[in-house]
């Protein structure tokens, strides 16, 4: 699915079970234009997508359109509201917007009951004592990982003592309130796990190979300890 086509799937999911979303609404939630809304909706209007309203007033999906209510124990919205509020804070911006979009879509399907009872937890995950250029690294090393991209970076040890870096980056490991990163190390000539608030001057190089023995299944026998 392409960007587009998935923001627009977005959009429909957002008004779907809604009495009225506002186009400002969309655009916020979203992180997009106005002007992009309005060429959207338009867009979804004129490929049959029964959405009702208009620019000013608002939006909503015909009631024709709903699909069976999504039905969740209290103990289940409890771990989906916490688990994305710790994305959206920890995550990065990334992972924060598609913490927010998952969790939209999902109140957006579940009855008006469910819906406010998930808005209504108290569970929180506060980001105010979280650096915008530790989220960035998140960000960057995801996107990394996912093109397989060489990064370099300036690694200060538990000892203190600082070395150059470049790494093949396999993976990020989440430990609660700490990340690191799982790579292959072209210094060590082996894996080794990074944490990332040690990390400085990350850049992103060129595309690394996909090398037999240096692979995220490697690495995850590496670190279990586990034979092939």
């Amino acid at each position: 699915m392409t960007r587009r086509a998935d923001r627009l799937f977005q959009i429909a999911e957002l008004l779907r079970g809604r009495r009225l979303t506002t186009a400002q609404q969309l655009a916020d939630w979203l992180n997009i234009s106005l002007r992009t809304v309005y060429h959207d909706v338009r867009d979804l209007q004129l490929s049959g997508v029964p959405i009702e309203g208009e620019a000013g007033i608002g939006y909503r999906l015909s009631r024709a359109a709903s699909l069976p209510p999504l039905t969740f124990t209290a103990d289940e919205l409890a771990a989906l509201a916490a688990g994305a509020r710790m994305l959206e804070s920890w995550g990065g911006a990334g992972f924060a917007s598609g913490a927010r979009g998952a969790l939209a879509k999902i109140a957006s399907a579940m009855p008006a009951d469910k819906r406010a009872t998930l808005e209504r937890l108290a569970i929180f995950a506060p980001s105010f004592h979280i650096k915008a250029d530790f989220s960035a690294k998140v960000d960057v090393l995801h996107r990394a990982i996912d093109a397989r991209q060489v990064v370099s970076f300036a690694y200060t040890d538990a000892n203190s003592a600082e070395t150059e870096r470049r790494v093949w980056p396999l993976s990020m490991a989440y430990w609660g309130a700490r990340w690191t990163l799982g790579a292959w190390c072209e210094l060590r000539g082996d894996f080794r796990n990074f944490g990332l608030e040690r990390i400085r001057d990350l850049q992103v190089l060129e595309t690394y190979p996909d090398q037999e023995g240096r692979r995220l299944a490697d690495w995850l026998r590496h670190v279990t300890g586990k034979p092939r």
